[in-house]
């Protein structure tokens, strides 16, 4: 595969708007409303971008507004209509369902559906569900049927709790999100849920956000105020997981996040339609006119890291 792997691109339907809207997401995550997609603009820019494949997901608030019924429901609609895009356009689009957490239950069920029916090439949820981070004891389950199957998880941040009080009024993805990925780590680290679940292949994203800047000082947290000094040190379990480096990855993200946890699990990501055409395009200019890895580019590096993770993406 010669182009990039898109694994942080987002879609929607009229229906997941519409049921989101109704919820009291009309300004979502505190932004200033919804945008639009379609496959067609979509793959017209994936050709401008020089993106293969671009890999469907449905972003944050997600699928779950508080009903487990109507999270289900909603789910499978997402669900089969990401499948949809990826059979129309089997060569340019993968996709990640949706689980509807924090209804175990539901995601199990969602999760045979998708990957068994649908095909879906991972599953999609949210940093936390609800104010639950993922390392509540009632997901384990969960975990090890994601871990039974070897199936990626996309984690995609989301507001936290009390998020209108903290973010002092600005869109939670400006600051918010990246230090709930960098909370969701963090828990699922201090609670030994990774430990637990080894063979669950995590992406988060935004080159970790929080994270490079703060690896140090939770390991200093781990072993000298929990006492716990044995196995892989905070630096090492998250250099395990794997990270898109949607958002700004350059001058300064992307170098952090080398320095503390090297390349090899770095993966691409636009957060297009998120993120509008033309910041995607300074995100990409910024990418190639970076200084480039030894021997490669960060483009190259990207599209073969992700080709370990997902084998059909494969050069063939």
């Amino acid at each position: 595969m010669s182009g990039l792997v898109d694994v942080h691109a987002h879609f929607l339907t009229p229906e997941y708007v519409e049921a989101a809207i109704a919820a009291g997401h009309g300004s979502p995550d505190g932004m200033p409303g919804w945008p639009s997609w379609d496959a067609s603009a979509h793959l017209e820019l994936m050709d401008r971008w020089g993106v293969e494949v671009s890999l469907l997901s449905i972003s944050s608030p997600g699928v779950h507004f508080g009903d487990d019924t109507a999270a289900r429901r909603l789910a499978r609609h997402v669900n089969d209509a990401g499948a949809e895009a990826r059979r129309a356009h089997a060569d340019r689009f993968g996709h990640f369902a949706s689980l509807p957490l924090p209804d175990v239950d539901g995601a199990l069920a969602e999760l045979a559906h998708a990957a068994d029916e649908l095909g879906c090439d991972g599953v999609t949820i949210e940093t936390n569900a609800g104010g639950r981070y993922l390392g509540d004891p009632a997901f384990a389950p969960l975990w090890t049927e994601l871990a039974r199957r070897r199936t990626p998880v996309f984690v995609h941040p989301t507001s936290p709790p009390h998020a209108e009080a903290i973010a002092l009024g600005r869109p939670r993805p400006m600051l918010e999100f990246l230090f709930d990925t960098g909370r969701a780590v963090s828990d699922l680290l201090f609670t030994g849920t990774l430990a637990r679940h080894p063979g669950v292949p995590w992406i988060f994203t935004h080159g970790g956000g929080v994270l490079p800047l703060l690896a140090d000082r939770l390991e200093l947290f781990r072993t000298a105020f929990t006492g716990d000094t044995g196995g892989p040190t905070v630096p090492e379990q998250v250099g395990d997981l794997w990270f898109d480096i949607a958002g700004t990855p350059f001058p300064h993200q992307v170098p952090a996040f080398e320095r503390a946890f090297g390349t090899e699990k770095l993966l691409y990501g636009s957060d297009f339609c998120w993120t509008p055409p033309a910041a995607v395009d300074a995100q990409l200019a910024g990418i190639d006119a970076a200084t480039q890895p030894a021997g490669t580019t960060w483009r190259e590096l990207t599209t073969r890291n992700c080709a370990r993770l997902f084998p059909r993406l494969s050069p063939a």
